[in-house]
């Protein structure tokens, strides 16, 4: 097929699951991307981290901040941290091999196992016989573990592809920086066990996936799939509760009731994604059997709140009031060190009420904001 598109069909962000999912891959290609703020706010702190670092490494480039869609404190403060954590990647790298290559917003190809399939690395380091890729993620879902990651080891496939002529590479380095969940992320591969999971894992599913064949199949890559609302296989691995016909708790199989702690969080997210796929077809004038489109309630608001302001002050009333804002909000305008300078001793983080979690998920818990702001 032409790609006439921006985009891979075969993107390697999401090749967990079109390797998991195959035919879901053309799927999602022919269904336009919506921008999110989420996704515009990402683009804003990537150019702000290839600023500083090809400044950094001595090349002269715009500093881009005043197009930015997005800039503020907090986003300033989290690319100097993914700034400094490269600088010392270069620095381990020398240790090694006494001029490292290193290549920011590098274009990488592996079309040698994934048809149209290409990527851009946010940072590669060439040392030797070794080779680093760093991804900066700047996202608050959910935490990226670079662990037997396929988008990583697409990224590794494609940064070999260029230097393994030229350098005996053994070890492939993945590294994701994901500062706002404070994750750093590291995985360490050879290059034969890389070159066989492309072989044996990549490339069969990339051949399926570009002709749209191969079977449907649901599971956790689902989350951020484009025709997951109106998917069939979806749809059954969800239903899956239906079997317990809402038993009483009590009655159910330790098993059972495992089952439904796996599925119950996931169920509820597809609901959601089912109705709001719903109302877009209702307001496009598609008429259900039991339902119609109909109105949120609303709060009452004022219209103009100057002009509001200036009337309650002539009838001798003070219309404002003044609050502290939320710590949020101050991190924001002070900045991580500054807070913790200042404020450091006056915020307290209180115990959190139990709730059930994955013993994988479950992470010792920070008492004191002390411990919150501690650089490492």
């Amino acid at each position: 097929m032409s790609d006439v598109r921006k985009h891979s069909p075969l993107p390697p962000s999401s090749a967990a699951r079109w390797i998991a999912c195959p035919p879901s891959a053309l799927k999602n290609y022919e269904i336009e991307d919506q921008p999110t703020e989420a996704a515009i706010e990402g683009t804003s702190a990537h150019s702000l981290c290839e600023y500083k670092l090809k400044t950094a490494l001595g090349e002269s480039v715009e500093n881009p901040t005043e197009n930015l869609d997005v800039y503020n404190a907090a986003m300033e403060e989290h690319t100097d941290g993914y700034l400094q954590y490269v600088l010392e990647q270069i620095e381990k790298a020398k240790e090694n091999c006494s001029d490292p290559i290193v290549l920011v917003e590098q274009k990488l190809d592996f079309t040698n196992y994934v048809p149209h399939g290409f990527g851009t690395g946010d940072c590669v380091i060439v040392a030797d016989d070794n080779l680093t890729v760093i991804d900066f993620k700047y996202g608050l879902g959910i935490i990226v573990d670079a662990e037997n990651n396929p988008q990583m080891m697409c990224y590794a496939i494609g940064a070999l592809n260029i230097f393994d002529t030229l350098y005996d590479i053994k070890t492939i380095t993945m590294t994701i920086y994901q500062p706002r969940r404070g994750n750093i992320s590291t995985a360490i591969i050879t290059k034969e066990e890389l070159l066989e999971w492309a072989k044996t894992v990549l490339k069969p599913a990339a051949e399926l996936a570009i002709k749209g064949k191969g079977e449907y199949c649901a599971g956790d890559h689902c989350q951020f799939c484009k025709i997951g609302a109106t998917c069939r296989k979806r749809a059954e691995y969800n239903l899956k509760l239906a079997q317990y016909d809402f038993a009483p708790p009590a009655t159910l199989t330790d098993t059972e009731i495992e089952v439904v702690l796996e599925i119950g969080d996931k169920l509820k997210t597809w609901s959601d994604k089912v109705k709001e796929y719903a109302l877009n077809e209702a307001l496009k004038g598609k008429k259900w059997n039991d339902w119609t489109v109909g109105e949120s309630q609303t709060k009452r608001q004022f219209t103009d709140l100057e002009a509001v302001a200036q009337i309650v002050k002539e009838a001798g009333v003070d219309p404002y009031e003044t609050t502290v804002v939320g710590i949020g909000k101050m991190e924001t305008r002070l900045g991580k060190k500054k807070m913790s300078e200042l404020l450091g001793e006056y915020i307290v983080k209180p115990k959190g009420k139990p709730t059930l979690v994955r013993k994988t998920a479950a992470k010792p818990k920070k008492s004191t904001a002390a411990e919150d702001f501690k650089e490492d």
